[in-house]
C-alpha cells in the first residue's frame, strides 16, 4: 500500500460536506435537459439578486489583478449605518460559515469542547471536529434546540455553543426572548455564537434585537449573511456582529482577503436594495404556503418552517423519493447525513418550479403506492 502523510485524527474522522446536487451534473448522470431542470436543494433565491448587484459587479471587472481590500472597509461602513454599530464590531467572511470556522479556529482546540444541537447546522459539527476538540450534541426537542438541556449539558470545559436560530435544515425557530434568556444565563468566558443566516426571512414581529444584544453581552457572537435573500451564494459573503475584543481576535486568525473584490462589491449594492428583499419575502411566503398545503393534501408530515425551505416527513427512505424525484429532473435535499434518513428538504423556488416539484412528487408517491 503506497504510503502518504497521515493527517489528524481529528480530520480523518470528519465526513465531507455534501452539497446539493449541481444542474449540470445530473443533467450529465440522466442525459437530462439541464433547463429543464429544477434545483430546489440548496436554499438559494429563486429571484437571484438584485439588478444593481450586476451593475457593481461589472464594474469591478477593470480590477481584477487587484487584491481585493482585505478589511472590508466600505462594506463594514454600510453595514455599521445600516445595523447601528461600530465597524469596529464586525468581522467579514467568506460566507457566514466561514465565520464560524474562524470562530473554532480563535476559541477551540482538543482541550475544550462545543455544544450544538441535534440537526443542527453540519459546518458547526465539522468547525468542532476540525479543531480536535470534543463537540457535544445536545437532543433536540421537536427538531429543534432545547435551550434547557443545552444549559445542562456545559461542561468546565466548554468554550463554545452554536445556535441557528431559524435552524437549518429544520426550519425550527426560539422565540427572541426565550434566547435573550438563555445568553443572560451563559457564563462569560464561554462564546455564545448565533447563526442568524435567515433573519430577514422572518416578519418584523419576531425579528431579534440581536444586534442590540451584542452591546450587552460581550460573549456573543451573531453571523449573518448575503447568500439567502440577498442571492449572493456564489459569491461567498457572510459577517458577524460582537465584542470589538472578540471581533479582534478573530481578525488574528481569518485568512487575508478571504472576501473577494467581486463579492465586497455586490454585498455593499444589495445593502440598498431594500424593495428586492421585500419581494424575496413576499415570494418566499407565497412559495411556503404552496409547499405546505402539498404537504396536507398528500396527508404528509412536514416541520413547520421559517426559513426559505421546508422539510418533509416520509415512512420511507427518504433516498428512495430523492432518487425518483431526481430522475423528473427536480433537486432536493436528502438529510440521511443530518440522522433524518426519512426526510427531505425543499427549497421554495419560484411558483413555477414549486409546482413542477408538487407534481413530480405526487407522481413519485402514487408510483410508490
Amino acid at each position: 500500500m503506497e504510503k502518504s502523510p497521515l493527517p489528524l485524527n481529528c480530520v480523518r474522522t470528519i465526513a465531507p460536506y455534501q452539497p446539493g446536487k449541481p444542474i449540470d451534473e445530473l443533467a450529465r448522470e440522466l442525459s437530462l435537459d439541464p433547463d429543464a431542470i429544477v434545483k430546489l436543494a440548496s436554499n438559494e433565491n429563486p429571484l437571484g439578486c438584485s439588478k444593481s448587484v450586476m451593475e457593481a459587479f461589472s464594474k469591478e471587472l477593470k480590477e481584477v489583478a487587484r487584491y481585493p481590500d482585505g478589511g472590508g472597509f466600505e462594506l463594514k461602513r454600510q453595514l455599521s449605518c445600516k445595523l447601528g454599530i461600530p465597524s469596529d464590531c464586525l468581522i467579514l467572511g467568506n460566507g457566514s460559515n466561514d465565520v464560524l470556522e474562524i470562530a473554532s479556529i480563535a476559541f477551540l482546540d482538543r482541550d475544550y469542547s462545543a455544544l450544538y444541537s441535534e440537526f443542527c447546522f453540519v459546518v458547526n459539527k465539522l468547525a468542532t471536529q476540525s479543531r480536535g476538540a470534543q463537540g457535544i450534541e445536545v437532543p433536540a426537542t421537536n427538531y429543534g434546540h432545547d435551550l434547557g438541556r443545552m444549559l445542562d449539558a456545559i461542561q468546565d470545559n466548554t468554550r463554545v455553543i452554536f445556535i441557528s436560530n431559524p435552524n437549518n435544515p429544520t426550519g425550527t425557530f426560539l422565540a427572541p426572548r426565550d434566547v435573550l434568556d438563555f445568553i443572560g444565563q451563559i457564563p462569560a468566558h464561554i462564546l455564545v455564537i448565533l447563526d442568524e443566516a435567515y433573519y430577514e426571512y422572518l416578519p418584523p414581529e419576531l425579528q431579534s434585537e440581536s444586534v442590540s444584544w451584542v452591546k450587552r453581552f460581550p460573549n456573543l457572537l451573531v453571523t449573518r449573511t448575503f447568500s439567502k435573500i440577498y442571492g449572493l451564494a456564489s459569491l461567498r459573503v457572510g459577517y458577524g456582529i460582537t465584542n470589538p475584543n472578540v471581533a479582534e481576535m478573530l481578525n488574528r486568525v481569518r485568512q487575508p482577503f478571504n472576501v473577494n473584490s467581486y463579492g465586497l462589491a455586490a454585498a455593499r449594492a444589495s445593502l440598498l436594495d431594500d424593495d428586492f428583499v421585500r419581494e424575496s419575502v413576499r415570494m418566499n411566503d407565497l412559495g411556503m404556503k404552496q409547499l405546505v398545503s402539498l404537504a396536507r393534501k398528500l396527508g404528509l408530515g412536514f416541520i413547520p418552517s421559517r426559513g426559505n425551505f421546508l422539510t418533509f416527513e416520509f415512512n420511507q427512505k427518504g433516498m428512495e423519493i430523492y432518487q425518483r424525484l431526481l430522475e423528473r429532473g427536480v433537486i432536493v435535499r436528502p438529510l440521511g447525513g443530518y440522522g433524518l434518513p426519512n426526510h427531505l428538504r425543499v427549497s421554495i423556488g419560484l411558483t413555477e418550479e414549486n409546482k413542477q416539484f408538487c407534481e413530480a412528487l405526487e407522481v413519485v408517491l402514487s408510483e410508490k403506492g
